[in-house]
């Protein structure tokens, strides 16, 4: 059903994404979107219609499991703190990362390992390495989009939280087309891992910016900002979350690594196995267990165990009293309550377009005339818009999926462009919510690598953009001449080294700057030295 309110239904989130880039007030600008979604929706000052959006984003369950899952994030960080365990982390990686290559790569590395939940992917990462990237000189910049660009992308390849929706969808999509005989949803999800040409070349295009270490763009400048000057945000940013700032100097005198890896690898351990208690029923597989598990509820017990084993290591080391372990755990909400506020103003945008239909308006104005070539790459543009513009990957996925099933069935006949059409509509979703500045994942990869929110949005901008020109073209390709994905997937590789290295020397060029910005910490200036 076309949205009743047309063009104007994509008011709200452009407004706000345009608003939040340009005058870099996140929080100001995700209340305007709001604010003249409720006017519109209202037809009057929609003050009151505002706020209840805003409640309605807090009030819903799965938000209400995010939210409390960040603020004991924000603990389980300032207990490894207070405990000494980022001093003992960063000292011991000093020893072993001696470049800004290599903690790039173990940085890139872990965010592919760590495929089962982007929100946990970001929050074990970005935490791990914050402190080694700041002593190598890598701009918070950088590291967020490492660790963005690998978190959502590697979620839906792997067994995770995205994957049991993703399998909801294509049953769905199926039973909207009225096809009763159909491959199994997994067997289709299977097929089309090589349609998901955005999420796939972006965790390869991570890997070339990291081993390559060279940037264009507005990443370009923050690297040589952090190199020369030893600056890793640039000058008047705010960071999501400044845990030295806040929470000043640890209480341990001997930092040990225990007090780092014990409660990370409790979050792991206790999220997982969460994950598949919550699924569990009997005579149930791994695929059953992960496909029906609560991941949400997961996340909150995997991060509250998390916070206990800083209490239990808090005194059996004598480093925290109880007082003083409950103390940090209150300080550690506050470390998130910046990221909370944008998280809680994000969805409430979401209410906004749900209420606008904004995404059934812009699914509507697409219509099922278009040639079956160009298909995939159409359902790619697409899912980006409506997700770079409602911020939501799920959402997106919930909206379209339904739609373009039918419409490729009944165009074609052909599982093959069935698998296609969800792994194009997976890989358009990843690219818009993660370029979104509107998106969760998007302030979740900045807070919990503690980097300004649009700076983190602009830089990383470039880059998505490159890799989802090159899927589009790839799409294009496969349309009209058939040849398999798996052919085309490394010619898109190539085509990603040779573009970055060409928009590295050309950016660098124009700019008067090597184009490659790498080194042992021993070669570094000093800080302040130009």
């Amino acid at each position: 059903m076309p949205s009743e309110f047309g063009a104007l239904s994509i008011v709200p989130p452009l407004l706000a994404i345009v608003l939040a880039i340009a005058t870099r007030k996140a929080v100001l600008s995700l209340f305007l979107g709001i604010w003249s979604g409720a006017v519109i929706f209202t037809g009057s000052l929609g003050v009151v219609q505002t706020f209840e959006w805003i409640v309605a984003a807090v009030a819903g369950d799965f938000h209400v499991r995010i939210l409390v899952f960040t603020l004991l994030l924000g603990s389980g960080v300032a207990m490894i703190w207070n405990l000494g365990g980022s001093y003992a982390v960063r000292d011991w990686a000093i020893a072993k990362l001696d470049s800004q290559r290599k903690a790039g790569a173990v940085a890139w590395g872990l965010g592919v390992v760590l495929f089962f939940d982007d929100y946990a992917n970001t929050a074990i990462v970005g935490s791990a390495m914050k402190d080694v990237s700041d002593h190598l000189r890598i701009s918070r910049e950088k590291l967020s989009y490492i660790v963005d660009s690998t978190a959502a992308p590697v979620a839906t390849l792997g067994i995770s939280s995205w994957v049991a929706f993703q399998l909801s969808l294509i049953a769905d999509g199926y039973e909207a087309a009225g096809v009763a005989d159909h491959p199994p949803a997994f067997e289709v999800f299977l097929n089309s891992i090589p349609f998901n040409m955005y999420s796939i070349l972006a965790i390869v295009m991570v890997a070339i910016v990291v081993f390559s270490g060279r940037d264009y763009g507005e990443m370009l400048d923050a690297e040589h900002r952090s190199w020369r000057t030893g600056q890793v945000h640039r000058e008047g940013a705010r960071p999501m979350q400044d845990v030295q700032s806040d929470l000043g100097e640890p209480s341990a005198d001997d930092p040990r690594l225990i007090n780092f890896f014990a409660p990370i690898a409790v979050l792991i351990a206790v999220t997982i196995g969460s994950a598949l208690w919550t699924g569990y029923s009997p005579g149930a597989s791994l695929m059953d267990m992960v496909t029906n598990a609560d991941f949400a509820s997961a996340l909150i017990y995997g991060s509250f165990a998390m916070v206990a084993s800083g209490f239990l290591l808090g005194k059996v080391y004598g480093i925290l009293s109880l007082g003083e372990a409950t103390d940090t755990t209150i300080d550690g909400f506050g470390l998130m309550l910046t990221a909370v506020s944008i998280l809680v103003l994000a969805w409430g945008i979401g209410e906004v377009v749900g209420a606008l239909q904004t995404g059934e308006y812009v699914a509507g104005v697409v219509g099922e005339g278009f040639p079956v070539a160009i298909l995939p790459a159409l359902v790619l543009v697409l899912a980006a818009f409506i997700a770079f513009s409602t911020g939501t990957s799920w959402g997106t996925m919930g909206i379209l999926t339904p739609i373009v099933i039918p419409v490729a069935w009944s165009l074609t006949g052909d599982h093959t462009i069935i698998a296609a059409m969800v792994g194009t509509i997976f890989s358009g979703a990843i690219f818009g919510d993660h370029s979104s500045p509107i998106s969760d994942t998007t302030v979740l990869s900045s807070t919990f690598t503690g980097a300004d929110l649009i700076d983190h949005v602009r830089t990383q901008l470039y880059y998505a953009l490159t890799v989802a020109v090159v899927a589009v073209v790839l799409l294009l390709v496969w349309g009209l001449t058939r040849i398999t994905p798996l052919a085309l997937l490394p010619v898109g590789v190539v085509v990603l080294v040779g573009l970055v290295y060409g928009l590295s020397e050309l950016d660098a060029g124009r700019k008067g700057v090597d184009p490659v910005v790498s080194g042992a910490p021993q070669d570094a200036p000093e800080p302040g030295d130009d």
